[in-house]
């Protein structure tokens, strides 16, 4: 089950040390979904769709595949998609809302393009 819309924008690379994985409105956000009577993880990955290549697809899950990469931070784990970790090695998750939308959005060095609609990138 597909978990939420994702954008991408060109960021720096991270200049500190021990790098900050997810902003305190992205933990928020990710304890929020992931709460519950059944507690659910999620999973970040990529597929390959939009103008630029690709796109980050976001997604419940119970388990842990064998070669996900898991993120842990203030209490919340996210795992990333082995076939993902690559393309978004670096990367900040944020989650931003304004009067329109609510999403997350990925702080990515790796990227080389986007589209206009910062919806799809190529690393």
């Amino acid at each position: 089950m597909s978990l939420a819309a994702a954008r991408v924008v060109k960021g720096a690379a991270l200049k500190s040390s021990r790098p900050r994985k997810a902003t305190p409105a992205a933990v928020t956000r990710l304890r929020t979904l992931t709460e519950g009577p059944e507690p659910k993880m999620v999973r970040v990955g990529i597929r390959t769709r939009g103008c630029s290549g690709q796109q980050y697809n976001l997604e419940y899950t119970n388990k842990k595949e064998k070669f996900d990469e898991e993120v842990k931070q203030d209490g919340v784990t996210v795992l990333v998609d082995n076939k993902a970790l690559l393309s978004v090695l670096g990367s900040e998750m944020d989650y931003v809302e304004d009067k329109v939308s609510a999403q997350f959005v990925f702080s990515n060095p790796n990227v080389k393009e986007s589209c206009g609609c910062g919806q799809s990138f190529m690393t």
